[in-house]
């Protein structure tokens, strides 16, 4: 390996009455690609907001930037040189994908004239090309998918390389991303480093490290603990670094019969999805998968009315379901968990408490619709027991907590109102093997005391450990529905690629990976 571009040593980063960061050490070289590894809250999101400025270390710490000329840099200087794709994409919602491409750009020699919007609009529908993606490229970004947005936040990173000495520092990039659209991010990453970037890539999926990492870093409680070259470390091994233990992914089994079919979808249209049924009975585990545009990331938006139906029927129970009212939804016992945690899922500036018992309050509410406080904090301490939140402050601000535990907060608000359908978009998007673990545990539980679930989502062993049944999208259609053996993540995957036909059958299947 080459002499390193970036250096990093004794990074440590305090605020009150925490460490986050304790003198960290890292490198990474020329034409390497690090992968940083750790559960939530082990420092990883810190590290990026200091490398990327947003954070201040504490005294005593260096960064240096080693460029192709030799010469080094350090400090803010070398931050600048840092190129960033955040957890939270650094976007502007209300922006449209050119506009996001274009920000920062200069346009030399227009003087007062707009910048030519023709040529811009055709290189961003170039860029997001690249990644197998086509959508409007001049509407905001508020009404993309999660997916789509990550795409524009790639691209935006990716976009005018001329120098081959860059470090490019990806956070959790492919979140919303599902097989063909993650190798082609992939390819990509490859190919900046073959031409000397050194990569930082931060990510929860131990597949997408044991694939594309040269060398993983492993952070625990803000120090490294592990740092260890490619084929010195399995996916076993991995989990170690990450958890300190042994963490076995096994399928979370369910022996409770399956009730009466509680949700029933038919002939749904959406703006990407044509003429979808699906039939759910309490206490069965349903899964939507399929590549981004194929109408799997707005089932579940469709169904509880936060994304407009264009037609079709969805009865809960002996009820139907009008479009386009989550209120009335959640009435008929309906409960979302959307991908975008932070602009959908929760109000990140109210605490713990204030989240967990918004959706209702009633059964809170004494003599004049005063608030009972006492019951209030009872009940969120026994929610808070319940998805083992940690740490267990209900007074703390969302925001403050890792991405899993937020995660855990969405998801119990829901569970508290026992729902009778619960519909999950990407659950574990941005959460680590812990944090995962326990999240199974919660959906399966929800399903044994009889909630008819349904899971969209882009990460097939997800998948393989939690359904009973899984329906394959391709094109805004189903096209495939998989049961028992034949949930296999390869199946699953051939299915969305429309290759189930064209490859020879899997020697995996008939041995379920469940």
């Amino acid at each position: 390996m080459s002499k390193p571009l970036l250096r990093v040593r004794g990074l440590s980063k305090s605020f009150p009455g925490l460490r986050a960061l304790d003198g960290v050490d890292l490198e990474v070289a020329s034409g390497e690609v690090l992968a940083v590894v750790g559960q939530n809250g082990s420092g990883k999101s810190t590290l990026v907001k200091v490398l990327a400025g947003l954070h201040s270390p504490d005294p005593g710490a260096e960064i240096e930037l080693r460029g192709a000329d030799g010469v080094t840099v350090s400090g803010a200087e070398a931050q600048a040189e840092l190129h960033f794709i955040h957890q939270d994409l650094g976007l502007i919602p209300l922006l449209s994908t050119v506009e996001n491409l274009d920000l920062g750009k200069s346009h030399r020699g227009l003087g007062l004239a707009p910048a030519a919007r023709r040529e811009e609009t055709r290189r961003a529908r170039e860029l997001i090309s690249r990644f197998g993606a086509s959508f409007d490229v001049t509407q905001p970004l508020v009404l993309l998918s999660a997916a789509e947005r990550a795409i524009v936040a790639i691209a935006r990173a990716l976009e005018g390389w001329e120098r081959d000495d860059h470090v490019l520092v990806l956070d959790e990039p492919t979140a919303a991303l599902h097989g063909d659209e993650v190798d082609r991010l992939f390819e990509a990453v490859r190919h900046v480093a073959a031409r000397g970037a050194g990569v930082i890539f931060i990510s929860h999926r131990l597949d997408e490290v044991l694939d594309i990492a040269d060398r993983v870093v492993a952070l625990r409680d803000g120090r490294v603990v592990a740092d260890v070259p490619a084929g010195g470390f399995d996916r076993a091994a991995l989990v170690h670094m990450i958890t300190g233990r042994e963490l076995e992914e096994t399928r979370v089994e369910r022996t409770a019969p399956l009730g009466e079919p509680v949700l029933r979808v038919d002939g749904l249209l959406g703006a990407t999805v044509e003429d979808f049924a699906a039939e759910v009975r309490a206490g069965e585990i349903v899964g939507i998968t399929g590549l981004l545009g194929s109408g799997r990331e707005h089932i579940a938006g469709l169904v509880f009315g936060s994304v407009m139906r264009r037609g079709g029927a969805v009865r809960v129970g002996s009820e139907d379901l009008p479009g386009g009212s989550p209120t009335k939804a959640v009435g008929q016992g309906v409960a979302f968990v959307p991908a975008d945690r932070h602009a959908q899922g929760a109000v990140m500036t109210m605490n713990v408490r204030e989240n967990l018992t918004l959706p209702r309050l009633g059964p809170l509410r004494r003599l004049m619709g005063r608030l009972d406080g006492r019951a209030e904090r009872a009940e969120c301490d026994h929610w808070i027991g319940e998805v083992g939140l940690r740490p267990a402050e209900p007074e703390r601000a969302l925001d403050l907590f890792s991405g899993g535990n937020q995660q855990k907060v969405v998801l119990a608000k829901w569970l508290r109102n026992k729902p009778r359908v619960l519909l999950l978009d990407e659950p574990t998007q941005g959460v680590d093997v812990g944090a995962k673990a326990s999240i199974y545990e919660l959906v399966a539980r929800a399903a044994k005391e009889g909630a008819s679930v349904v899971i969209a989502s882009s990460d097939t062993k997800e998948l393989t450990l939690l359904c009973d049944r899984v329906i394959v999208m391709r094109d805004g259609r189903a096209v495939a529905e998989l049961s028992g053996d034949q949930i296999t993540e390869a199946h699953l995957v051939r299915e969305s690629l429309g290759l189930s036909e064209a490859l020879p059958p899997d020697p995996a299947e008939g041995q379920h990976a469940r």
